[in-house]
């Protein structure tokens, strides 16, 4: 079955009898509490609170919030507090982990190290789901907070972690268009061109599976079908993308905030490639995101 709404994946994750334990690092921000006594609301999870418990019974108390009667944890330092939520899923007390107001490189620092990390399997990458323009269907993007500048091998596992996404939302055979700002190769110039340009015909030559994979696109040829008939792009991949690759982080980050900010859009990003699914939304997310970046993380990890 393909899911092809935000609420979908929400729908899946409640029918799951079993409830993920949410460890989440240093929770005392209004979003991360108000998301995840949400995700317990509606039966998708079950928060663990670590950091300040005087600072959070505040934020909480400042919103009309109320975390009285869940797990809590007190450790005041934040890089402790989230070095106890990886030592919480690596003792099978958590399920999941979700990063708090805190940098994000903090919590992949704590995830990556080799003694007291989480096992990773390849490159540990960031997933986002949306869902598209047009009704019916979720389009992933990666990746807008992990990799900077990733390198042409980089970028082929960047694209095999999303491909694994898609697939295990349904996706069969995903679309994957490698992004830049012109369809045909410009090397030196633009090095982004000539790293799509590769990683297509390594999609022809199947080093993707099943994936059908375009590139360089345009990003308006990638989603409309529209602008792909204007410019005389002709794609299966075309107007009909699963899946968006960004060349960068900058390029990346800068989309993801243009749809959060300019389009309005609700999110949910999970770092993927590790043992556990990792929920890092931006600091800057609603709770609406930071919700439904639970539900995804819910989702995987039960796949």
């Amino acid at each position: 079955m393909t899911i092809t709404s935000l609420a979908g994946i929400i729908e899946h994750v409640r029918r799951d009898t079993k409830k993920p334990r949410v460890a989440i690092a240093p929770c005392a921000e209004e979003f991360v509490i108000r998301s995840a006594l949400t995700a317990c609301a509606e039966g998708i999870a079950e928060p663990i609170f670590i950091g300040n418990r005087e600072k959070a019974i505040k934020v909480a108390a400042e919103h009309d919030l109320n975390i009285d009667g869940y797990e809590f944890h007190e450790e005041n330092d934040d890089q402790t507090a989230v070095s106890m939520a990886v030592r919480f899923f690596r003792e099978g007390r958590a399920d999941l982990i979700m990063k708090g107001l805190i940098s994000t490189s903090v919590v992949l620092k704590a995830i990556l190290n080799k003694q007291t990390g989480v096992p990773i399997r390849g490159i540990i990458s960031l997933v986002t789901v949306f869902e598209a323009p047009s009704a019916g269907k979720l389009v992933l993007m990666t990746d807008a907070g992990v990799n900077i500048k990733p390198n042409l091998q980089r970028k082929a596992d960047i694209l095999r972690n999303a491909l694994d996404v898609a697939r295990k939302l349904g996706i069969e055979k995903p679309r994957a268009a490698i992004l830049a700002a012109t369809e045909k190769v410009n090397y030196p110039a633009m090095p982004a061109t000539l790293d799509a340009d590769i990683l297509a015909k390594m999609g022809a030559e199947g080093a993707f599976g099943d994936a059908r994979v375009a590139g360089p696109l345009a990003l308006d040829i990638a989603i409309s079908s529209t602008a792909a008939a204007c410019k005389g792009v002709d794609s299966p991949v075309a107007g009909a993308a699963d899946i968006l690759l960004t060349p960068d982080i900058e390029s990346g980050n800068i989309l993801y905030k243009a749809l959060t900010t300019i389009a309005g859009k609700t999110m949910a990003s999970v770092v993927v490639g590790s043992d556990v699914p990792i929920v890092v939304s931006s600091r800057g997310d609603s709770d609406s995101s930071k919700f439904h970046s639970i539900a995804l993380a819910c989702y995987l990890a039960g796949c």
